[in-house]
């Protein structure tokens, strides 16, 4: 077994020095405070830290935690610990747009800004877990198809290169080759599982998981409810832990007129598969399906400033909501909210561009389409944690999402933001 500070390296990554740990401290030495009429230890057997404080070695045989325990029985002594070691968060090369090591962070506000999810704290959480990254999780993303192979004028993405995928299918044209014709599937992917550490491009947040392609949208975007019903079974029975749905049937339809859609997702549940939708973009006061669908964990999109977007589904239904970019919302009574001020910007993952061979970092994506791969990808790094044991049930991961969310708006869950706005690294941590 490789030990965890080498695991990336499995991915095609670097080795770090993992995460430190809270046995982490200096060998042989304790930090000692002490009373203020206490005869403080002299600089002959201690390091002084503050004019009160010393650092104080052990005796030759005798543990830190031994020292400590003597320490503290005593009365002029206010306490006695380790002298613990902190390292920083593991934070990736990859340049973003600025050709700079770490350049990630400039673009991806989504990650790490003051209304992002917090990934670097969350990738040190799972990494102490020893599955870097979401390792050994499989996420479908049901979609246009993603940018998964070099075949015909097919081009993989740059930034999926490795073991990143198991066999998925095509259920738009009925064969075994789900390639993007749009781009907005390799997107999608990109945020949940794109290569970390790689100097190229940015980063995705399950960058250790395994993405199965299952393409169910056309090359224009669009998809029937029997191929997405057909793409839902698929994931379910090939053994995927969750499944991403960043579409939305339009705002007349029920689920009574989807009922294929709705057994899939049944069937889903049943076979203990998360399945997490985008709420939709029509700005309504209710979620669309299939997002709206008892089966579905529900996702509306905020912006970088914290505030629900202006396109984002609401309604009694919305469970989460996630970074998703663009405009705020015009609301009065939020102080996040500046919808006359600059617009939020976008979220940058790397897609095709003019064509499928040629790939960049667009602007101009934004949505609940964006919104829901976050929570996708943030249950991925849950599963791997195993802050809910070896094999969670979606009712148990949707409870944990929801518990460790960031309250928005009025206290409590509302109809704007749910339960709140998806923290990965609260979600992840033990």
């Amino acid at each position: 077994m490789l030990p965890r500070a080498c695991l990336l390296a499995a991915l095609g990554l670097i080795c770090l020095a993992p995460a430190a740990a809270a046995s982490d401290y200096v060998p042989g030495e304790v930090i000692v405070r002490y009373a203020p009429d206490a005869k403080v230890a002299s600089a002959a057997s201690a390091e002084a830290v503050t004019p009160r404080t010393r650092v104080v070695k052990t005796r030759r045989g005798e543990s830190v935690a031994a020292k400590a325990a003597r320490l503290r029985r005593r009365p002029d002594v206010l306490s006695a610990t380790p002298n613990y070691i902190a390292r920083a968060s593991y934070i990736p090369n990859d340049p973003g747009r600025t050709g700079a090591p770490g350049g990630w962070q400039e673009v991806q506000w989504n990650f790490v800004g003051p209304f992002g999810i917090n990934a670097p704290a969350a990738w040190d959480h799972v990494a102490e877990a020893g599955r870097v990254g979401g390792l050994g999780v499989v996420v479908a993303v049901l979609d246009t198809g993603v940018a998964y192979s070099d075949r015909g004028r097919f081009r993989r993405s740059p930034d999926l290169r490795g073991n990143r995928f198991v066999p998925g299918y095509d259920f738009v044209d009925d064969d075994r080759y789900p390639n993007d014709q749009n781009g907005h599937g390799t997107h999608v992917a990109s945020t949940i599982a794109e290569s970390n550490d790689n100097g190229v491009g940015v980063t995705g947040l399950a960058f250790g998981a395994k993405l199965m392609p299952v393409r169910v949208l056309d090359r224009w975007g669009e998809g029937d409810s029997a191929a997405i019903a057909k793409g839902i079974r698929f994931a379910a029975k090939h053994r995927a832990d969750v499944i991403n749905l960043s579409f939305e049937f339009g705002a007349g339809v029920t689920a009574g007129q989807i009922p294929d859609i709705i057994d899939a997702l049944r069937f889903a549940r049943r076979k203990n598969v998360l399945v997490v939708g985008a709420s939709g973009n029509a700005a309504r006061a209710s979620v669309a399906y299939p997002a709206r669908a008892t089966d579905v964990l529900s996702v509306g999109a905020t912006t970088e400033h914290g505030c629900v977007a202006e396109y984002s589904n609401k309604g009694p239904t919305l469970d989460l909501v996630a970074p998703g970019g663009g405009p705020d919302a015009a609301l009065g009574d939020d102080p996040n909210c500046r919808p006359l001020d600059e617009s939020g910007r976008d979220i940058v993952q790397m897609t095709f561009k003019a064509n499928t061979r040629s790939f960049g970092l667009p602007g101009n994506y934004t949505g609940t389409s964006m919104a829901a791969p976050h929570v996708s990808a943030t249950a991925a790094l849950v599963i791997a944690s195993g802050v809910l044991g070896a094999r969670p049930t979606p009712a148990a991961i949707e409870a944990r999402l929801k518990a460790t969310a960031r309250d928005l708006g009025a206290a409590g869950p509302d109809n704007r933001y749910g339960a709140g706005l998806v923290d990965a690294a609260a979600a992840t941590l033990r």
